[in-house]
């Protein structure tokens, strides 16, 4: 399972976290986007070394990086809540939500999310068990929160920011739609934390952390399926988005499987049988391609 694993956030460190980097603000985040790799690189290699001091020490480096971008998520709400604010109350109107608020919100949890990962990398490389937990649980939080974290609140918040289209589409969605894509922008990110705080109260906890998140998870599902993947101007690009939403189908529902079996004590997989189904579908089958389809979408 540790190579498995190491691969998987091998790959979410040096080609999705910047990549996504790039979809988030592509002028206001470039530099770090540009830079990323650097660290990146540092946390990859931390990895295959022996628990030890060189491998905390290039830990504590990736985890630095990303804490460094993790300080730039409240800046970037309050920047969200001032421009909604200034909308609202142009000529004298009351302030109302509008796409940009759930979405913000969503890639916001995209920045901080790697943060998270590399605390518990730290911890792990050092041999330490942070807040008490097997270090087999910290070593696959560093995958969770590089791909249930930031990828999949980054392609909520990319969801929401599209609205009722994708781009360059024509205008005219429901309001049905609308609010979907509000909800996946706000369940994912809240889906994510409650999971986060279950591993302090409950395995309960947690099974409902699961259910919100992936409830969030298949809205994203649906809309990229429904509502993105037609506007798709190239075979490939579309293709990469119906991979990414029916892939989520089924890694979620293992992901129910594995909270619900933890929670209540049925039958549910192994760690090792999560890592090679869940973990390798999110990181491949959604994360990997969800990028690639949003990258190739910006520039159609």
């Amino acid at each position: 399972m540790t190579v498995l694993v190491n691969l998987i956030v091998t790959l979410g460190m040096l080609y999705v976290v910047p990549a996504g980097l790039r979809l988030i603000d592509p002028a206001g985040l470039r530099t770090a986007a540009r830079l990323w790799p650097v660290p990146a690189a540092l946390g990859a290699l931390c990895l295959w070394l022996p628990r030890g001091i060189p491998a905390t020490v290039l830990a504590a480096l990736y985890a630095a990086a990303a804490l460094a971008l993790a300080a730039r998520a409240p800046a970037r709400l309050l920047e969200a809540r001032r421009r909604s604010l200034a909308g609202g109350s142009a000529g004298g109107a009351a302030p109302r939500t509008t796409a940009s608020g759930p979405a913000e919100v969503a890639v916001c949890t995209a920045l901080v999310s790697p943060s998270i990962a590399g605390t518990a990398l730290v911890a792990e490389r050092a041999g330490y068990r942070l807040f008490g937990f097997d270090l087999d649980i910290l070593a696959l939080t560093v995958p969770h929160f590089h791909f249930a974290g930031f990828t999949a609140a980054l392609v909520a918040g990319l969801v929401c920011r599209a609205g009722t289209t994708a781009p360059g589409a024509a205008p005219g969605a429901t309001t049905g739609t609308a609010t979907l894509s509000r909800w996946a922008a706000y369940s994912v990110p809240g889906g994510t934390l409650l999971v986060l705080l279950g591993y302090f109260v409950d395995d309960w906890a947690e099974l409902a952390g699961a259910v919100v998140l992936t409830t969030g998870m298949w809205a994203v599902a649906l809309l990229t399926w429904r509502d993105i993947r037609p506007c798709a101007r190239a075979r490939a690009t579309g293709a990469l988005l119906g991979t990414s939403a029916a892939v989520l189908v089924a890694t979620m529902l293992l992901a129910l499987w594995w909270a619900a079996g933890e929670a209540t004590g049925i039958t549910h997989p192994t760690l090792t049988w999560m890592a090679a189904t869940h973990g390798l579908g999110n990181a491949l089958g959604f994360a990997l391609c969800s990028v690639l389809a949003w990258r190739r979408l910006t520039v159609d």
